[in-house]
């Protein structure tokens, strides 16, 4: 999910409880990454607490099927769905967790924490629009959200980052779009983009909580939605350095044992990327339809590569095989549908 915005959006852990009334009590945001914080409900019933307890423990599974034990007695609470929302995006299902928060939106639209989740999912996927739309939703409801105004500002980063990488693929030579391109960089804390990682601690009302990353907790091993995000934030980081035809950048994606083609020696691949790769004409690179499965040190993901330059346009499907290897996650196979 600092002395300085590290990430894309903060994640909210927990809800206030719902009121009929619109919520007035600010919540305050404090900040590692873009990662959500808020305050944590009081929960009527036992059976919420020991859900986040088995949360807390890495036990999902058995958290998730005890959440939808609860749900199931009591459909419209929101708090339990609330919860099961949060369960399953640490699990890395990100579009179920989707429809959780979308649905709480419909039912209870006057709660900005739903709102504020799906557009960090939203966020995740690229769809930055999206993100952007259900924050001010948040903001509408609730005024005095301060998370949802700082994820905002971090999705209005994003965009125009995003814009002015664009305006550098069309015109290399301006130095104005690379200046400010740096700047956003150095305001994200991301050589390259942004990158969501949800997380956050449980802590009693009101009392603000500094989120932290999966490489930061004590004895815990990372978790799914937090490889996703990095494993995401290299697949956009790869298609940035070929579109921008950074050679060196674009060759250390790949693992020292990566997979060559046409059983090519690694020395060898690497001249004929260089030189594809390297020559004068523009390019640009963008990835579609991307589905990330992370087990463990491996991730699969594939995607559809859309690439044009004055000479050629199309589109491919792809599948990269990613290894974690020391913290970074590396390219070890790369193969076109």
């Amino acid at each position: 999910m600092s002395d300085i915005h590290r990430s894309m959006t903060k994640y909210t852990t927990s809800m206030l409880p719902s009121s009929p009334k619109p919520l007035k009590a600010p919540l305050l945001a404090l900040f590692l990454g873009l990662l959500l914080s808020c305050a944590v409900s009081v929960f009527a019933a036992d059976d919420l607490p020991e859900v986040q307890r088995l949360m807390k423990q890495g036990q999902l599974p058995q958290a998730l099927e005890k959440v939808d034990a609860y749900v199931a007695g009591k459909p419209k609470d929101p708090q339990g769905r609330f919860l099961k929302g949060l369960i399953l995006t640490e699990m890395g299902r990100s579009a179920e967790a989707m429809a959780v928060f979308g649905k709480l939106t419909e039912d209870f639209p006057e709660l900005p924490e739903p709102y504020n989740n799906l557009a960090v999912l939203h966020a995740q996927q690229k769809q930055y629009e999206k993100a952007r739309t259900a924050l001010e939703m948040a903001i509408r409801t609730h005024p005095g959200y301060a998370t949802a105004y700082e994820n905002l500002g971090d999705v209005y980063a994003k965009l125009a980052g995003q814009a002015y990488e664009k305006a550098l693929q069309l015109e290399a030579s301006n130095k104005g779009a690379r200046s400010k391109l740096s700047m956003i960089r150095e305001l994200t804390g991301n050589p390259a983009s942004a990158a969501i990682k949800p997380g956050g601690a449980s802590r009693p009302a009101g009392e603000p909580v500094k989120t932290v990353t999966a490489e930061a907790r004590k004895g815990g091993a990372p978790s799914p939605a937090g490889d996703e995000a990095e494993v995401r934030r290299a697949l956009e980081d790869w298609a940035g350095a070929w579109s921008r035809k950074e050679v060196k950048a674009y060759l250390d994606f790949y693992a020292p044992d990566f997979q060559t083609p046409d059983g090519l020696s690694r020395q060898a691949w690497e001249a004929d990327r260089a030189q594809r790769i390297g020559k004068p004409d523009k390019l640009l690179i963008e990835l579609d339809d991307v589905n990330v499965i992370v087990e463990g040190d491996r991730a699969t993901v594939r995607f559809r590569q859309r690439y044009s330059s004055p000479t050629a346009k199309g589109s491919v499907g792809k599948t990269l095989i990613f290894m974690k290897s020391r913290g970074k996650w590396l390219i070890q196979q790369e193969n076109t549908a």
